[in-house]
């Protein structure tokens, strides 16, 4: 964790406080407790595997749709942790498929049902069609899984939310808004927490994870000089979500405090500190051409190509919120953690005619982007979404 701590301008993990003053507690809750972890084997759903693991759980089930990613996880467990008294076990299944719903209905005693899976890329709004699945994966799923949760007999359903939940100006944030509206519904028959946090740093398909990715392969590092983010390691992230399942009230979102430790930072400056820890002096350079050129020589010297540019592709935000003016505070419970509380707010009809209106393009097999981002603006009226029509993928 310490090299990703200097990369991101940190020297203390975040929540050390927080976890050595509810170790004991969280330590008894979990090793008498069965558990489920849902998209279990990305980046933040095997950090919170990790630490429910080490933990010694009577039971840990995780599903995840990535067969391979299933296996380095149960590798690295392994190797990092070796084995628990508990069951544990891992299925490559899709929590949107009927194999899921047999295996659910067939293993569906848990206490804790962790739901860990979605769409996180802003890119992935760009065409009509992988925005449809984000709308599934990361509301319908959740929806659905929760009924079952329900169903079972859990006693707590926990998701991840996103900080661009807060005033959402792109299409994954406002579904992580809506997704939220559910959950809503549900806290009626069901304890719900959740959690709103920053970028997990080196998180799979994160820009950084690409540096390493950018390096192996022998290509230009590339990064916008004008966007600062909240950057969160994959521990921290882990920990905030299992803080949050075990600790939260029914309807509370976690969300890191800002402070000294949790700042905001550029990703040009984290892939000048990156290149410097790996050895490597950075080269400015003025275009794709240029940086793609320079790669084939500058490695040999001692430096690598990077170009830094402004940022002007739809769904970016200027700066990271948590949390809204409208929302109501928790801010002494923990040392570095603070909660979002909510009443059981939500609105059935909208709500309603959200499902209702999916299910009907769903029907024709045909939609139109457009017909999408106006049934958001219906469900969020002051969503903040600017259509540039420029994306990510039309970029290095």
């Amino acid at each position: 964790m310490n090299s990703i701590l200097s990369l991101i301008g940190r020297e203390q993990a975040l929540f050390t406080t927080d976890i050595e003053k509810s170790e004991e507690d969280l330590s008894t809750k979990v090793e008498a407790s069965r558990f489920l972890v849902l998209g279990g084997a990305g980046s933040i759903g095997q950090a919170v595997t990790k630490e429910i693991f080490k933990r010694n759980p009577q039971k840990i089930h995780v599903v995840d749709i990535s067969e391979n990613n299933l296996v380095e996880l149960v590798r690295d467990l392994r190797s990092s942790f070796g084995y628990i008294n508990g069951d544990f076990q891992t299925f490559a299944l899709d929590i949107g498929s009927t194999e899921y719903d047999a295996f659910f209905k067939a293993d569906g005693q848990f206490d804790y049902v962790l739901n860990l899976s979605a769409l996180k890329h802003v890119r992935s709004e760009k065409d009509p069609y992988t925005l449809m699945r984000m709308i599934d994966v990361n509301v319908f799923n959740t929806d659905k899984t929760l009924q079952q949760a329900i169903e079972a007999g859990a006693k707590k359903y926990f998701c991840v939310s996103t900080d661009k939940a807060a005033n959402p100006v792109n299409m994954m944030g406002a579904s992580k808004r809506i997704m939220e509206m559910f959950l809503m519904r549900r806290s009626l028959d069901i304890n719900i927490s959740t959690a709103r946090f920053a970028n997990v740093a080196f998180s799979d398909g994160s820009l950084l994870h690409g540096f390493n990715q950018r390096l192996e392969k022998r290509q230009p590092i590339v990064a916008p000089n004008d966007i600062k983010r909240y950057f969160v390691t994959p521990q921290e992230a882990g920990e905030l979500c299992l803080m949050s399942c075990v600790f939260g009230e029914n309807r509370d979102i976690f969300f890191p405090k800002l402070s000294e430790s949790l700042h905001l930072i550029s990703f040009a400056d984290i892939a000048v500190k990156y290149l410097k820890q790996k050895g490597y002096e950075p080269v400015l350079c003025a275009d794709e051409d240029e940086a793609r050129e320079l790669a084939k020589t500058l490695p040999e010297q001692g430096k690598w190509p990077c170009l830094f540019t402004g940022s002007d592709t739809t769904g970016e935000k200027d700066f990271e919120e948590f949390f809204t003016d409208q929302e109501v505070l928790d801010m002494e419970r923990f040392h570095s953690l603070g909660i979002i509380k909510n009443e059981a707010e939500f609105d059935q009809d909208l709500l309603t005619e959200f499902e209702v209106s999916i299910k009907a393009m769903k029907s024709d097999l045909a939609w139109e982007k457009q017909d999408i981002v106006e049934l958001f603006f219906n469900m969020i009226p002051d969503f903040g979404h600017k259509e540039t029509g420029k994306y990510l993928d039309s970029k290095m």
